[in-house]
């Protein structure tokens, strides 16, 4: 036996936590690279790689675990390799290492020996103080590497340029869709056939480490797209491994996605489950990645997603849930929480699923947050109206404050709502020009105003006029514009904002940090609400404008007389507006107002106690904040 049995026991029982030590390619003190690889139909598993001109290692049973390893001592760090794995039907295919830890850029397919990482991490305070919830602010910066700046095509560049960029609009963290080796680039590393591989597209997995460490310095976290609901069906990945389904499973209606065209992960084995909460564990562990967004969590949860009636096997209960999903859910991220308990794990979960960033004891599924899909779907749809008809849209942005304390939110403007002919943001804005950037403004400011954690695909600063497009980089260019200028620079002062007044992330989670002043007003499609500081130290209250009309003199309820400032207009021409927005003269004032700052008087309104008269620019939102006396 060349594994240890505790570690083949565990593997077994799915709990090993640190799997990537034992299977795969794994250096030895002595030199020598062991090969272990699980496949338990196979009659007979060879090792092929470059250390003797491509020839057969037969590789040893061990036991009966379905494990196969061989030591090779003229294997190093840098050799390609493949398996060679013998069905009892007598079919044999050249397969990747599932657990490789490196491999070759695509279209090649090999796996590549790793070895030792030579990286100095140099981000030890970063990691000390990581956290989420209360006390952790959240703005990501959704990223696709490939095409996010053309010429910038390795990870130690794109991290400088990246980490630069993000830091200077204000984000916390970086979300990157996948980056585990995938062969087809349009899928954008949706569809893996290296989990435990960064892609060498951009580099080695120690270039990768280059990236996170530089954005950890920069005071930034990453976020990694994980995708554990589905897997390709190249000959050389995991489907049908050893030559039955032994990563998926075997009948269709359970283990082939209708809509990707991929296989489906059979959560009902115990080495399947270890392989995919080893992974997550790994990239946490490896690469100090900060958290996971677990991809199509939807698809994992219901047995019928997307199939017909007969298209679908039910539970023994008779019932659409997916059980053995849901264990390995629950598992995954009790594990996650246990070995880091700093680390995100965010659901991409589109239905009304209960509890599911709920601890799993209280019968949740233990996520730390969830993409709100609903919110997305309402908040575009409304901004996609006429004005004219927005009277008739109004309950499309309060619909989402029923619900938004039930879950942690991220709310989410992702990759996914500018592809496939859907168009860019700017263009799913209405009206003529001026009106379509004053929109995209007022969405803005609207988004980051609300309870949750705002999520902005890359380009959103730029206001593209086109959809996304993975083949060609960002149109860069359109900053050299005042309007697309305008929106960045917008979105620097959201975020510049955001951070100077907590109340609009301290208590995103809780319902008594925020209260409606006027959500009943469809006939001038205005709104109003307030955000709580903790022990009510502060707040800001937010007015939004959504039709083209300016409103003079709007009174608006505050909650204490003195002044209030203006910290946030999307009207202002430094952004691309108008200039009209600002306090209005109130003839029970001895002194008029300055143009940012107003004391609020003792006149009850809306709920408050005190009130202030503003004009409302025309498409617009205002964030006016001030601390309590």
């Amino acid at each position: 036996m060349l594994l240890a049995d505790l570690d083949l026991y565990l593997f077994g029982e799915g709990t090993h936590r640190r799997l990537w030590e034992v299977l795969g390619a794994v250096t030895l003190p002595s030199g020598s690279t062991r090969f272990s690889v699980w496949a338990p139909n196979a009659a007979a598993v060879d090792v092929h790689g470059e250390w003797n001109g491509w020839q057969p290692v037969a590789l040893a049973s061990q036991g009966n675990s379905g494990v196969w390893a061989a030591d090779v001592a003229d294997a190093v760090p840098g050799h390609r390799y493949k398996y060679a794995v013998h069905s009892k039907s007598g079919v044999t295919v050249m397969k990747a290492d599932p657990m490789a830890g490196a491999a070759e850029r695509p279209p090649s397919d090999a796996s590549i020996v790793a070895g030792p990482s030579q990286f100095g991490w140099g981000d030890e305070s970063w990691i000390q103080a990581r956290g989420h919830g209360p006390g952790h602010p959240l703005r990501i910066y959704e990223v696709h590497l490939g095409s996010w700046r053309q010429g910038v095509d390795d990870y130690r560049s794109q991290a400088d340029a990246l980490a630069q960029h993000v830091s200077a609009l204000g984000f916390t963290h970086v979300e990157l869709l996948p980056v585990a080796e995938h062969p087809f680039g349009g899928s954008w590393g949706y569809q893996i056939t290296g989990y435990y591989a960064p892609t060498a597209r951009f580099g080695t997995p120690d270039d990768f480490r280059y990236f996170v460490d530089t954005l950890h310095r920069h005071g930034l976290g990453v976020i990694l797209d994980w995708v554990p609901a589905h897997f390709p069906k190249d000959e050389w990945g995991l489907g049908r491994f050893d030559g039955t389904a032994l990563y998926e499973h075997a009948d269709p209606r359970q283990g082939e996605h209708p809509d990707w065209g991929t296989f489906v992960f059979n959560y009902e084995r115990n080495e399947v489950r270890n392989f995919l909460i080893a992974n997550a564990l790994y990239w946490i562990d490896q690469f100090h990645i900060d958290g996971l967004r677990v991809d199509a969590v939807a698809s994992m949860l219901y047995l019928d997603y997307s199939r017909k009636a007969g298209e679908w096997i039910p539970n023994q209960y008779g019932g659409r849930e997916n059980l053995s999903a849901l264990g390995f859910i629950r598992q995954l991220n009790d594990a996650v929480a246990k070995e880091f308990p700093s680390a995100m794990m965010i659901a991409e979960e589109s239905t009304s699923w209960p509890k599911v960033t709920r601890p799993t004891a209280d019968g949740g599924l233990g996520f730390t947050h969830k993409w709100n899909m609903g919110w997305m779907h309402d908040t575009i749809d409304y901004f996609h109206s006429e004005s004219v008809h927005r009277r008739w849209h109004h309950r499309q942005l309060t619909f989402g404050l029923l619900y938004a304390f039930s879950e942690s939110f991220v709310l989410p403007l992702s990759h996914d709502e500018v592809v496939h002919g859907k168009g860019s943001l700017l263009g799913k804005m209405t009206g003529d020009d001026w009106q379509r950037f004053a929109n995209l403004r007022g969405m803005y400011a609207w988004m980051w105003a609300m309870p949750g954690a705002p999520l902005l695909f890359m380009g959103g600063e730029l206001a593209a006029w086109t959809e996304w497009n993975d083949a060609t980089g960002l149109p860069w260019h359109l900053l050299d514009h005042p309007p697309h200028r305008g929106v960045r620079d917008l979105l620097v002062s959201l975020n510049a904002t955001v951070t100077a007044w907590p109340a609009l992330w301290e208590r995103d989670h809780e319902s008594a940090g925020f209260q409606w002043l006027d959500a009943d007003d469809p006939d001038h499609s205005i709104y109003g609400f307030i955000r709580w500081a903790h022990a009510g130290s502060h707040a800001v209250a937010c007015i939004a404008n959504f039709t083209p009309v300016p409103r003079s003199g709007y009174r608006v309820g505050l909650p204490w007389d003195g002044e209030w400032e203006i910290v946030i207009d999307t009207d202002d021409p430094r952004f691309g507006g108008s200039g009209y927005g600002g306090y209005t003269w109130d003839p029970t004032m001895a002194d008029a107002p300055t143009p940012r700052v107003q004391a609020a008087r003792d006149v009850p309104w809306q709920g408050q106690p005190a009130s202030a008269l503003v004009n409302l620019p025309p498409l617009s939102v205002l964030w006016v904040a001030a601390r309590r006396p």
